[in-house]
């Protein structure tokens, strides 16, 4: 059995456990494996995994982002590195919920953190770190479900011109750092705070990616994405911004069911991607819908 089939073993055999350390998987990662580890001296969670090109993950990154958000203070600490293995501290709370991110004083929580991963994250960076593009990362999983002979190929066409129309209405941007991955799961709260994790696919992009995957992935409603822009931007949106957050928005859900469908054919895990698809594809079309009324 390899460490791929073994994550445990291979969480137990780092170098920098004390005493007599034991591990058991953490259910809930839908991309990675991952372990708690309890030693003579902490708890850490352990993420097993090496790049996956598929999905433009690269472990160099999210190692740099990793290390930024904590100094920023909205993720915990990284503890421990090597190629295939990332430990970081280990939070004793609750994994949010979509019903939880709803609810206003949880929303306004995840908000000002994401608010602070763009703002504060740059000024603790180092070295080089990816741009995320969601409608490059669409077209690229297009070539991967091509290549893959996806079940989903006849409907890629139609995806991929639906992808470029959004792309015209969200036109140009400002760039920040963002997160690109806002869903409840990686949002813990441990009582007192809130913390964001999981930097796979963290990278410059626009913000409006995170803002608009925050309502895609918690099942927002127009009030409240109203509340999110103008806290954001700091006034009411206007019919411009409307109309390119809710482009981005339709684009965030249709990378999620894009991301799943890559998962389908490329993933290991024991995970019903199929249904993770077809709801995320019902997601996409009701925001492809609005974004073309609204």
């Amino acid at each position: 059995m390899n460490d791929r089939q073994d994550p445990v073993a291979r969480a137990l055999g780092l170098p920098i456990w004390q005493g007599r350390p034991k591990g058991k998987p953490l259910g809930g990662g839908i991309t990675n494996l991952n372990v708690l580890v309890t030693d003579d001296s902490r708890r850490a969670v352990v993420r097993i995994g090496d790049d996956i090109p598929v999905h433009q993950i690269m472990r160099f990154n999210e190692l740099a982002a990793s290390h930024a958000a904590h100094a920023a203070g909205v993720s915990p600490a990284v503890i421990y590195h090597e190629p295939g293995a990332l430990v970081i501290d280990f939070v004793e709370g609750r994994t949010m919920t979509a019903e939880d991110l709803c609810q206003p004083d949880l929303l306004e929580q995840a908000l000002r953190l994401v608010m602070r991963v763009h703002r504060d994250i740059p000024r603790h960076l180092r070295g080089p770190a990816l741009t995320f593009w969601v409608f490059q990362v669409l077209r690229d999983y297009a070539g991967t479900l091509k290549a893959g002979a996806s079940r989903h190929l006849p409907a890629l066409p139609g995806l991929l011109d639906e992808a470029a129309e959004l792309e015209r209405a969200v036109g140009r941007i400002e760039m920040v750092f963002g997160h690109n991955d806002l869903l409840p799961a990686n949002f813990l709260h441990d009582g007192q705070r809130m913390w964001l994790i999981d930097w796979d696919y963290a990278g410059w992009g626009s913000p409006l990616f995170d803002l608009g995957g925050l309502a895609a992935n918690n099942g927002l409603d127009p009030a409240q994405e109203a509340w999110v822009l103008q806290t954001y931007f700091g006034g009411v949106p206007d019919h411009d911004l409307w109309r390119r957050y809710r482009a981005m928005k339709a684009a965030a859900a249709l990378r999620e069911a894009m991301w799943s469908m890559v998962q389908e054919i490329h993933s290991e895990l024991d995970f019903d991607y199929q249904t993770y698809t077809a709801n995320y594809l019902d997601t996409y079309r009701a925001a492809l819908a609005t974004a073309r009324t609204g």
